[in-house]
């Protein structure tokens, strides 16, 4: 079984790497055909009598994983600065905003449709009310800098609100009250906590050398990671300030003590864990997206009510989005925007969280993986508009950027991450 086993996993990573690749050229989310080939994988291989049993099991393990990868991997294209206070602002209330019309709505007519508790019906809401920044930062690298920015800061405000959320509700006392008061005092809690502990992990990477340096990093932020999760608490938000603080140390080497530990070659340590963070969420993403698609039973997609589910999530999610947008932004920068608010890894996750607290019909199951699909290929509408929008003649009007301070626009400062490729 050894060198068989070898041979499968060398086999799938570079099938995953070709789907990224062709996916890539011709414009189309790889998360469509890694779960699709996962959906078809399930009966091929049942037609041969060969059974992945722990698949179900590694689906949560690797997602949670591939989460925290990819969320670091946003925060570190994130250059942190005064004028970009405008922009976090912005997304905070786009992603407060979208999250909160989405849980009243869904949960309203999932407490109607399947007599639900208040709690329930809200903590199912919530996993289909979040955007999934494990598929919205890699599926907006076409995007101009600004924009891409703003997707990146959006998604993972939204993966945060919807985490600290659930997980208040999750483990309340199962009233609304208790609720609130688990969500103030775990936010709280949350921030503090997750400031200190990116801290000590920033300097955990400027204090050790040699060559083993990334490994104690990840193992230490993963370990965090757990324990937050365990304590009922947002270690998303621990995730989000180490990578900040990674791509930014001057905001905390201005003090003495941490100044002489900022060495020369900083700039091209963090390159290098950069491409190590790049290349993990490359293979842990196509681990993910494949195993979903093997564990999903296709009979789920064959209800009609699951189809029908489905489609009141979308109209929910894009009418809303529309018309927050276009408030926001204008109506030109809402058309490619409004396209990006996909759901995937964090919603399979908080979903499956669901099903084991309490029983749901299983359509459901079939509604979630249509929404997972759906709004990663909508993605693709986005894809079209800002290539027809670069294609346009030169006295076109120009898509417009999400919110900046006219001091950075006027320098000509672009702050903006790099859309570099990704693995």
């Amino acid at each position: 079984m050894t060198y068989p086993t070898i041979l499968s996993a060398s086999l799938f990573l570079l099938i995953v790497f070709s789907v990224e690749r062709l996916c890539r050229r011709w414009g189309v989310p790889s998360v469509i055909v890694l779960v699709a080939s996962g959906l078809a994988a399930r009966p091929m291989l049942d037609s041969l009598e060969v059974t992945l049993g722990w698949a179900g099991t590694l689906v949560p393990i690797v997602g949670t994983i591939g989460l925290v990868l990819i969320v670091l991997e946003g925060a570190l294209d994130i250059e942190l600065r005064r004028e970009r206070l405008r922009l976090i602002g912005a997304t905070f209330f786009l992603a407060t905003a979208g999250f909160i019309i989405a849980v009243l709505i869904f949960a309203a007519a999932v407490r109607f449709a399947l007599d639900l508790s208040a709690v329930q019906s809200v903590l199912l809401a919530t996993a289909v009310a979040v955007i999934s920044s494990a598929v919205a930062i890699p599926g907006s690298a076409f995007l101009p800098p600004k924009a891409r920015e703003f997707i990146v800061y959006e998604s993972s405000m939204s993966d945060i609100i919807g985490v600290l959320v659930f997980f208040s509700l999750l483990h309340s006392d199962g009233s609304i009250k208790g609720a609130v008061l688990a969500l103030l005092g775990g936010g709280i809690l949350s921030l503090l906590l997750s400031m200190l502990c990116a801290l000590v992990l920033m300097v955990v990477l400027l204090r050790v050398s040699g060559p083993i340096r990334f490994v104690p990093l990840l193992a230490g932020l993963f370990a965090l990671y757990a324990t937050g999760e365990l304590l009922h608490l947002s270690p998303l938000i621990m995730v989000l300030f180490l990578g900040l603080l990674l791509n930014k140390p001057s905001l905390v080497t201005r003090f003495p003590p941490i100044r002489s530990w900022v060495s020369s070659d900083y700039e091209s340590t963090l390159s290098e864990f950069r491409i190590l963070v790049v290349e993990l969420t490359f293979v842990v993403r196509g681990f993910f997206f494949v195993l979903l698609g093997y564990w999903t039973d296709l009979s789920d997609l064959a209800y009609p009510e699951a189809w029908i589910g489905a489609a009141l999530v979308l109209l929910v999610i894009y009418g809303s989005r529309f018309v927050l947008l276009r408030l926001m932004l204008g109506p030109a920068a809402a058309g490619p925007l409004m396209w990006i608010a996909p759901r995937g890894l964090i919603t399979v996750l908080l979903f499956l969280h669901v099903r084991e607290a309490f029983s749901l019909p299983s359509y459901l199951n079939g509604s979630v993986i249509l929404v997972v699909l759906t709004t990663s290929a909508l993605i693709l509408v986005a894809s079209f508009q800002v290539g027809r929008q670069l294609r346009a003649p030169p006295d076109a009007p120009p898509l417009p950027d999400p919110p900046d301070d006219e001091a950075t626009a006027s320098s000509g400062d672009d702050a903006a991450p790099d859309a570099r490729e990704r693995a």
